[in-house]
């Protein structure tokens, strides 16, 4: 077996994230209490009457509700201050020299072939460069040099002026009446479930903003911290005992805003976008695009490690790089479209133990809440898991390798020679899985989003071998044919026990962004294989096999996993491709499938053995040269989900993906 390719890097994100730490050097968060405006704009503050008393009192200039005016933070009675920057010793604030958060200025990073040159500022005697930063004015805007082993620099311009700044305080009042008085119960929400899972924010940051005024937000991350909360209105006792506020408004709103925040970027628009697009699915490519091209204006693409930002930034702008890369990468897959971020223009290092503030002293004990530190390895293990996607799309997928694999007298030999790498890599990234993240790992009371990064490894292979399939051809030996279907088979009947084997503690938790079509990719692989099936037996096989995973797919989504809508959708249409190819003899495919499945009477079914054991089993896989060995979980039994991440899926005018 020739040894596997190494990465680009020294260190691969997985790397860190297979050590549990126990507790990190980190400040507790701050104090969660807040103010809220009694009406939007007139700039006084009082005390919300479900929250515990303010330490202190906390007022917005009636200016800052002025149109034309510059937002405003009032710290102290009587004095206003524009930027954190300027906030006295006696406000102790995080946001300190911030470079990506500032309150009333966005940044941009000069490239190197700018028309502005950074490497001046070195020159000139006016710059001290000893012990500080160089800052020039230039114009209404300051160049500023953020590190003192590079040239690297910002240019930081004001976001008065800029579109739809003018409108920004009355789209945070309209968000917040949306959700008012439940916005502290939502926000507590998405950092007990949410949050764990996928940590793109800075908790301690964030709450430290809200505890002045959600006036500080950028409203399209206000809003969308809301929605995600809005998801798990039941999993708050209090809450349940309230109407549930309206998402298509706080969403109509939450795009409407994010149009406008563009134009002044910062990382909050990044956590805005992404957060978003872990929503809903709608015009998800184009926003991926948008977001791309805003982190390399931002300089995320770059590696912070020198930046004279604070330390919890410099994690930050590491996490949110990393979160945009896989949602690159995954967006590529599920779109069928080339990446948009390649590694010559990709420094981000490797995400560290240290660049996760929370860890399990931080764990929120109430029942139905994901797990902080098992919510850590689980985020930089999908890192890892996105890398190695990349390589398959690259390698296998890029224009140029379809061409040669077209061009090639034999392709299968070309295609297995391009994926051998990338499923030796797949097999030592599943083997080095540490055990808190196997699908029976689970808690008493806890939610458990493992589920998301299995189905994203099943994604993956069978990504691969529905390359391999498509590879086949009357001319390719008969045993290697026979061999290369006897894997996906068993690749395919391993992805629908994974499927039976989720309980409700993993239906009902966070879902990544690429999860229904995830789900959409096993069927459309059990249609491939059911239209290449070269005798009965098979067609058989496949016709029952699907059949149980429709009903699998109609059961989870009929009782709140309605992410798994988009995949019987997308299963359906298949079947309805398939039957008007007239490849093979269906009749009625997707009106048979819509049936439950019998397997106790079904012939196909027992004679090929496709009914899994119902009780919990460990089985090794396939163990032939370059495949996974991974451990099958199977619980079909536990079916139920009670409020799932929803996606908010619908079939309407004969597109699958309309909101």
């Amino acid at each position: 077996m020739p040894a596997p390719q190494q990465p680009k890097r020294k260190d691969r994100p997985c790397d860190a994230g297979n050590e549990r730490v126990d507790a990190f050097l980190k400040k507790n968060p701050q104090s969660r209490k807040r103010k809220v405006a009694d009406s939007p704009g007139d700039g006084s503050y009082e005390e919300e009457p479900s929250q515990p008393a303010p330490k202190r009192r906390i007022s917005s200039s009636s200016a800052a509700s002025r149109k034309s005016q510059k937002r405003v933070i009032r710290t102290i009675s009587g004095t206003g201050v524009e930027e954190y920057d300027k906030l006295s010793s006696s406000e102790p604030s995080l946001l300190k020299r911030t470079l990506g958060l500032k309150n009333n200025e966005h940044s941009k990073y000069v490239g190197a072939t700018a028309a502005l040159e950074p490497s001046f500022l070195s020159l000139s005697s006016n710059v001290p460069f000893t012990n500080t930063l160089a800052e020039v004015r230039l114009g209404d805007g300051t160049l500023r040099r953020i590190s003192l082993k590079s040239t690297d620099s910002f240019l930081l311009h004001p976001d008065a002026g800029t579109q739809g700044y003018a409108e920004e305080l009355s789209d945070l009042d309209s968000i917040e009446a949306v959700v008012s008085p439940h916005g502290k119960a939502l926000i507590d929400l998405y950092f007990r479930i949410v949050f764990p899972s996928f940590p793109i924010l800075h908790k301690e940051v964030y709450l430290e903003k809200y505890s002045r005024s959600y006036r500080e937000f950028s409203p399209p991350l206000l809003a969308a911290v809301y929605l995600h909360g809005l998801h798990y209105w039941t999993f708050n006792d209090s809450l349940s005992n309230f109407p549930k506020p309206d998402p298509k408004t706080l969403l109509k709103l939450a795009r409407k805003s994010l149009g406008n925040t563009i134009h002044r970027p910062k990382l909050s628009l990044l956590q805005a976008g992404l957060l978003l697009l872990q929503y809903t699915d709608t015009d998800s490519a184009e926003l991926t695009a948008q977001m791309v091209s805003v982190s390399y204006g931002l300089g995320l693409h770059l590696d912070p490690s020198d930046f004279e930002i604070p330390d919890w930034e410099k994690g930050l702008r590491k996490r949110l790089a990393w979160a945009l890369y896989m949602q690159d990468k995954w967006g590529a897959l599920i779109h069928g479209r080339p990446p948009l971020i390649n590694s010559s223009n990709w420094a981000v290092p490797s995400v560290s133990d240290v660049d996760f503030p929370e860890n399990q002293a931080h764990e929120d004990e109430q029942e139905g809440s994901s797990e902080v530190e098992k919510g850590r390895i689980l985020f930089t293990q999908m890192i890892c898991l996105s890398e190695i996607l990349a390589d398959l799309l690259e390698g296998v997928f890029s224009i140029r390798s379809a061409a040669a694999i077209s061009a090639a007298g034999n392709g299968l030999s070309l295609v297995l020679e391009k994926v051998k790498p990338v499923q030796i890599k797949l097999r030592e990234w599943f083997s080095d899985l540490p055990e808190c993240l196997s699908m029976g790992s689970t808690q008493i009371l806890k939610l458990n989003a493992v589920g998301y990064l299995r189905l994203a490894y099943i994604a993956t292979e069978i990504t691969i071998h529905r390359r391999i399939i498509l590879a086949l051809n009357p001319s390719v030996d008969l045993q290697l044919h026979q061999i290369c279907r006897s894997v996906a088979r068993e690749r395919f009947m391993f992805a629908m026990d994974f499927v039976q084997s989720l309980k409700p503690q993993h239906l009902s938790s966070f879902w990544y962004f690429a999860s229904p079509q995830n789900f959409a990719l096993i069927g459309v692989f059990g249609t491939l294989l059911l239209s290449t099936a070269t005798n009965e037996e098979e067609v058989g096989f496949y016709r029952t096999a699907l059949k149980e995973y429709r009903w699998t797919l109609k059961i989870n989504s009929e009782n709140g996993a309605r992410y798994m809508k988009p995949a019987m959708i997308l299963l359906d249409a298949n079947m309805t491709l398939l039957k008007e190819s007239s490849q093979i003899g269906l009749t009625s495919e997707s009106q048979e499938l819509a049936k439950p499945p019998d397997a106790l009477s079904t012939p196909q079914q027992q004679s090929c053995d496709v009914v899994t054991p119902a009780h919990i089993i460990e089985t090794p896989c396939y163990q032939e040269e370059g495949r996974t060995s991974p451990n099958a979980i199977y619980s079909p039994d536990s079916l139920n989900a009670e409020e799932p991440h929803d996606f908010n899926y619908e079939l309407e005018d004969s597109n699958l993906w309309r909101y």
